[in-house]
């Protein structure tokens, strides 16, 4: 088997707190101190992507932390200046809980790329690729990386060949990654290796796993999809 390089995508100061910490990571935890200045730090690593940005972390800083969104980029961009930061796009919803207008949507986007994030994983919680689309549209426009998130569930009507056709979808409208989004931690190793297989197989962009440890499945699913050919 031919052996490549794994690109890694770090969520430390996205998911990570979103789903230990009920997203109540503060900007200044972000950046460190002189004793240990963490955000230099994780910028030496030599991440393809650190997602910072997006999801529940745009409501909660400024709900319950009393911190500006924007600001955070901005100051952790200055001390990462060699990670292209990424941002969770909920599609139409942006990064709220209902959908808003295309010009509303528009805006935000141009405002993220302008102030750092360089990669957008898009999706829709019910994988409507219809709430992806203006997304997609926008991203590409403006000259940042489209990355078309499939969201993973196990279901009577959810199935590899769903996804892969999905996938298809996906790379039709402009994404330059996708990425399966277990968001629930359902993907088993197995499973993670023949769908990575099929999209490696049906697709010409690189596929990207996005996973959770929530059954205890994450490392071995990881590592299937590794040696099925994940980028």
């Amino acid at each position: 088997m031919e052996q490549k390089p794994v690109r890694i995508c770090d969520t430390v100061l996205r998911d990570a707190h979103q789903s230990l910490l009920a997203t109540r990571m503060r900007t200044e935890d972000m950046i460190g101190n002189e004793d240990m200045p963490l955000a230099e730090k994780l910028d030496q690593v030599g991440y393809w992507s650190g997602e910072m940005w997006g999801g529940a972390t745009f409501d909660s800083t400024m709900r319950f932390l009393d911190e500006d969104p924007w600001e955070r980029i901005r100051q952790l961009k200055a001390r990462m200046p060699r990670t292209p930061f990424q941002m969770l796009l909920r599609g139409q919803n942006i990064v709220g809980y209902k959908h808003y207008p295309d010009d509303v949507l528009e805006r935000f986007i141009v405002k993220a790329h302008e102030n750092g994030i360089d990669v957008f994983r898009i999706f829709d919680a019910l994988n409507d690729v219809r709430n992806m689309r203006h997304a997609m549209e926008v991203v590409k426009r403006e000259g940042a990386h489209v990355q078309g998130a499939i969201c993973y569930t196990i279901s009577p009507v959810h199935s590899v060949d769903s996804f892969v056709h999905m996938g298809h979808i996906l790379e039709d409208m402009g994404a330059d990654t996708v990425c399966i989004k277990d968001m629930a931690g359902l993907l088993s190793p197995y499973v993670a290796n023949e769908l990575v297989s099929r999209l490696k197989d049906n697709l010409r962009v690189p596929i990207q796993l996005h996973t959770h440890y929530t059954s205890g499945m994450a490392m071995a699913s990881v590592l299937k999809a590794v040696e099925a050919g994940v980028d």
